[in-house]
């Protein structure tokens, strides 16, 4: 459902990164059965399209979406900037922190009283034709789910935005999530999860076979690349936070999806704070991956995450878009952006004192 804005955003292009590995895979497929039928050794036909290795939505999360999205576009509506969500800010682009259940076109929408409120002539409630021009060439840089929070960048001009794009497109953008999930306590400390993603036949971000990528999905979409990093901060409050830092490639376990995931539903269920680092740009890219590691998001009805944990209901999936690293478009110069933790990112740091 779309926010109860009266305001038309302008056309956004949303980049996407493709991951560049050189190592060589440690593949789930090879542990399975070679004469057991998978999507990637069947013959294609028209009828014949690829199985996705994630489970469809669970039935329960209609009713809370639709929930959800409904006091988000209340929450929407009311939405306005102030300068404490100011991240960093030029005369070329301003980025802000967008809070929990908030639509990104309604943080947009916001933008022009933000800087309205900064201008000189704002005073008299009138403002240059200079300034009523770049506050129609906002353009959003990226954009996040509804229920995720952190970094947004807002770009100020067209050209500006078409540089901005390019950097995402030449993989020059690098990005940081902090998510808390809920499962079994991870074996591992670094890992990279290699699959293929695409729509179901049913209109669902799904997780497909690395070896699928190519093949045709219905609706005549395909099954494209997706990978993502991650690195575990926390489990059940111990460990500690520490500075977003590019992951080398050496300290990465890396898995190639070939299979369906093979989890242990009696295993004792841990609150785990993880990093995660997009090397490409699906939708719902960290959602879908921490679902097929076993460790789904908390609160993320969509993919299987409790949406109740110790007596508590959660209204939103917890994910939080820390950063953003770039060459800026205009100077050149390095900038990284980042959001300080949500408060419930700083919760699960101190779970353990508790």
């Amino acid at each position: 459902m779309l926010p109860l804005s009266s305001f038309h955003p302008t056309f956004t292009l949303t980049p996407k990164a493709v991951p560049r590995f050189r190592k060589t895979f440690f593949s789930l497929a090879s542990m399975s059965n070679p004469t057991e039928p998978t999507s990637q050794n069947a013959p294609q036909t028209q009828q014949n399209y690829p199985t996705p290795l994630s489970p469809p939505l669970p039935a329960i999360s209609k009713d809370i979406e639709l929930t959800r999205a409904m006091s988000a576009s209340s929450k929407s509506s009311l939405y306005k900037l102030s300068r404490s969500d100011v991240l960093y800010e030029d005369e070329w682009l301003v980025a802000v922190n967008k809070p929990q259940g908030v639509y990104c076109e309604s943080v947009l929408a916001s933008v022009p009283c933000l800087l309205a409120g900064d201008s000189a002539e704002s005073k008299s409630g009138r403002l240059s034709e200079g300034t009523k021009l770049n506050l129609l060439e906002l353009h959003l840089a990226n954009r996040l789910d509804r229920d995720t929070s952190g970094v947004m960048v807002i770009t100020k001009s067209h050209k500006v935005a078409s540089k901005l794009v390019k950097a995402f497109t030449d993989h020059k953008v690098s990005k940081t999530y902090i998510a808390l999930c809920i499962g079994p306590a991870p074996k591992w400390k670094r890992i990279t999860i290699i699959s293929g993603h695409g729509r179901s036949k049913f209109g669902a971000w799904r997780v497909y076979a690395a070896s699928d990528v190519g093949r045709v999905l219905p609706g005549g979409s395909v099954v494209r690349d997706m990978v993502t990093s991650f690195e575990v901060l926390s489990v059940n409050g111990e460990g500690s936070f520490k500075e977003p830092s590019e992951l080398q490639e050496h300290e990465e376990n890396n898995i190639v999806v070939e299979k369906k995931a093979v989890l242990d539903a009696d295993a004792k269920k841990n609150e785990i704070l993880v990093r995660a680092f997009p090397r490409s740009g699906r939708t719902h890219q960290i959602r879908l991956h921490c679902q097929y590691l076993g460790i789904s998001i908390r609160g993320d009805v969509k993919y299987e995450g409790v949406y109740e944990w110790n007596g508590k209901r959660y209204d939103g999936h917890e994910l939080h878009a820390e950063s953003l690293s770039f060459d800026h478009p205009v100077t050149g110069c390095p900038v990284m952006v980042q959001a300080p933790l949500p408060l419930w990112g700083t919760e699960a740091l101190q779970s353990s004192s508790k």
